[in-house]
């Protein structure tokens, strides 16, 4: 775009909103909701926003996403603004990118782009920087020939090469897909190493506890909570990243490691979801999965479904069984006075009831602290609930070998040796082996209240 008098110089940091609302798949609220979610996402960016609207949809324009109308109205508003870049909250072709910049004259980012846009900036780590380098070279591969639309791309003078855009444009392909061959490469280390890791917390006897939840739910703040991990949080979507894990110890001394993961978003984008997948397998792996939900948010129970889905893929596509999940109500503190203490009730009536099935929620602040003893109790409860403790009396002549098989299958809690080298102790292991040594055992088990 050609500034004239009467037209700004485009502020690159100065941004229009745009939420495509189709009157037929969604509602009016539902389009205000996602919209104050994409201004979220570009004021994550760092960038400000002059002006955001649910546009109405009634169909889709291979060329441009939007009618001819919307476009030439986004265009003089664009103008009139001095805005730079323009977000469409949705998925966009290459081509529907290319012919709206040029048509508005004004960068355009669609949904996709700018969650890459956000996940760069806050990459910290080698590993969180890999991923979203193989995410973002996934989608600017589709996206060459927006690069090179300054080159010729006719045929040459014999008619049997390319114009050197063409060429250009295969180099690039090329180049790109070296890339991503070596950024996968690096990132199945990173898959190996994770592994191993989860095998020696396994072999020391620390279940896994996950902490997952929509973007901004207040899972980094419950973390540090939780660990005085120091992790950045802050009132921004994405505002964490890279994942941590710490140790956590619970009411009964035990200990559990707790990680910190990515926030979910509604509509994921799919390179996001396949480059972080050696993250995101310590969910899919997890003992005990933590839904941190923002219980005072508008639309808590459809970012629960969002949450809901994101795992039911990521555990179709491993292949697995689902770990167990217990939902932390979190930011109790925002609520009125009455809706905070039916939330309260609600879950200590739930927690109460007990039973099969489902675990209980539990209403929380991170913010302020309360309910933190509840949680880890129920924290406590869930993780080691497929466990139990034994004792056993072992005699010499099978002490060394049978210690060492339970050592291998669990963790030895206490023990004791007499006069005559028979060996007493306590092992924590899980249901199915406890079952193996059972013979051995002179006395009943003794059950973990969690399975009480």
């Amino acid at each position: 775009m050609k500034p004239t008098p009467d037209t700004p110089t485009p502020d690159f940091n100065l941004a229009i909103v745009l939420r495509p609302l189709a009157s037929a798949a969604e509602s009016v609220r539902d389009g205000e909701a996602r919209l104050l979610e994409a201004v979220g996402l570009a004021q994550a960016l760092g960038l400000d926003v002059a002006s955001a609207e649910a546009a109405p949809l009634r169909q889709i324009s291979p060329r441009t996403y939007f009618g001819s109308g919307r476009v030439e109205r986004l265009k003089e508003e664009a103008e009139a603004l001095g805005v730079g870049v323009i977000v469409i909250d949705a998925p966009l072709s290459p081509v529907q990118q290319r012919n709206l910049e040029t048509d508005i004259g004004a960068k355009v980012v669609d949904r996709t782009g700018l969650i890459l846009e956000i996940f760069g900036l806050r990459a910290r780590t080698k590993e969180g920087k890999l991923q979203v380098e193989l995410a973002r070279q996934g989608y600017e591969r589709s996206r060459l020939v927006r690069t090179w639309t300054h080159l010729e791309r006719q045929r040459g003078g014999l008619g049997k090469t390319g114009g050197p855009g063409e060429t250009q444009i295969e180099l690039d392909r090329r180049i790109i897909a070296d890339r991503i061959i070596r950024l996968k490469r690096e990132l199945e280390d990173v898959r190996r190493t994770r592994g191993l890791q989860r095998r020696a917390r396994s072999r020391a006897g620390l279940p896994a506890v996950v902490l997952v939840g929509y973007t901004n739910a207040g899972k980094s703040t419950l973390f540090n909570r939780l660990t005085q991990a120091g992790v950045l949080a802050k009132d921004m979507l994405f505002a964490t990243l890279d994942p941590t894990a710490r140790q956590v110890k619970l009411p009964s001394n035990r200990a559990v490691i707790m990680s910190d993961t990515v926030g979910f978003i509604s509509d994921l984008p799919h390179e996001l979801v396949e480059s972080f997948r050696a993250t995101l397998e310590a969910v899919t792996e997890a003992d005990l999965i933590v839904h941190v939900r923002d219980i005072a948010h508008p639309e808590t129970e459809k970012q629960k479904a969002d949450v809901l889905a994101v795992l039911a893929q990521l555990t179709k596509d491993a292949g697995g069984k689902s770990p167990p999940v217990l939902e932390a109500w979190n930011k109790i503190d925002l609520l009125d006075a009455a809706t905070h203490d039916a939330r309260l009730r609600r879950s200590e009536s739930a927690a109460e009831q007990g039973g099969q099935g489902a675990l209980p929620p539990v209403a929380i602040s991170a913010e302020t602290g309360e309910g933190m003893e509840a949680l880890l109790a129920m924290i406590d409860r869930a993780a080691f609930s497929a466990t139990r403790v034994i004792t056993l009396t072992l005699s010499p002549d099978d002490a060394g070998r049978v210690r060492a098989q339970i050592a291998s299958a669990g963790k030895i809690l206490e023990e004791s040796s007499d006069d005559e080298g028979a060996i007493t102790l306590r092992a924590e292991l899980l249901i199915e082996d406890a079952a193996r040594f059972a013979p051995l055992e002179p006395l009943p088990e003794e059950v973990r209240p969690a399975a009480e």
